[in-house]
């Protein structure tokens, strides 16, 4: 099993994995594997994030903890935990995740079941090869009611009504963030050093 698990440029997707394969390999890697894993009912990608990846990835988050903090909002950060539930077949580990309107249902605990405790609020998506599985019907599966996907040079916020996902202009989850504001933020963070980057972004989210 660990052969399959390997570094690549790009997305690694398989077809026809059962659901005891997908939870072998989760366990097989776990604590020191460094790719992320998602299952669709059989379809299995396996992904090594890149630095450009990554950059993105910090900054996304530094965005999201700034305006929170700033706004005195609560919230736990998910990471890239791995979510799955196999009454619905399907399982991601997100580029990054937080809880923010439910923070106070899952803080204290060590690990999470969706069978009994909520999903993340907020996923984001870091998706640079535009190659990888499409985790929309993951994370509507799975019920995330906001994700984020960076689809170099925009971002784009998405909200969970009913069963699918619709984009929308303003966040839900952090306030007042548009996507707009989002993809200048992250293109401005790619461009500007940390601390010139992190004062304006300081400045920005301050209640005014």
């Amino acid at each position: 099993m660990a052969t399959l698990i390997r570094p690549t440029e790009h997305p690694v997707l398989l077809g026809d994995v059962s659901w005891a394969t997908y939870e072998a390999l989760l366990v097989d890697g776990d604590d020191h594997r460094t790719t992320r894993i998602a299952y669709d009912q059989g379809l299995l990608e396996i992904m090594t994030p890149s630095f450009e990846h990554e950059h993105v990835k910090a900054i996304a988050q530094a965005i999201v903890e700034t305006i929170l903090d700033s706004r005195g909002h609560d919230y736990v950060p998910a990471g890239s935990t791995t979510f799955r539930r196999v009454g619905a077949g399907r399982g991601f580990e997100a580029d990054a995740s937080y809880y923010i309107e439910r923070a106070a249902q899952v803080r204290g605990l060590t690990r999470i079941d969706l069978d009994r405790d909520p999903p993340p609020d907020l996923v984001i998506e870091i998706d640079l090869t535009h190659m990888s599985l499409d985790k929309f019907p993951i994370y509507a599966g799975l019920g995330v009611p906001e994700v984020w996907r960076f689809r170099g040079p925009q971002a784009l916020i998405y909200r969970l009504v009913e069963a699918d996902y619709v984009e929308i202009e303003v966040s839900e989850v952090v306030p007042e963030l548009t996507s707009r504001q989002l993809t200048d933020f992250i293109q401005a963070g790619l461009q500007q050093t940390r601390p010139v980057w992190r004062r304006q972004m300081q400045a920005w989210a301050e209640p005014h």
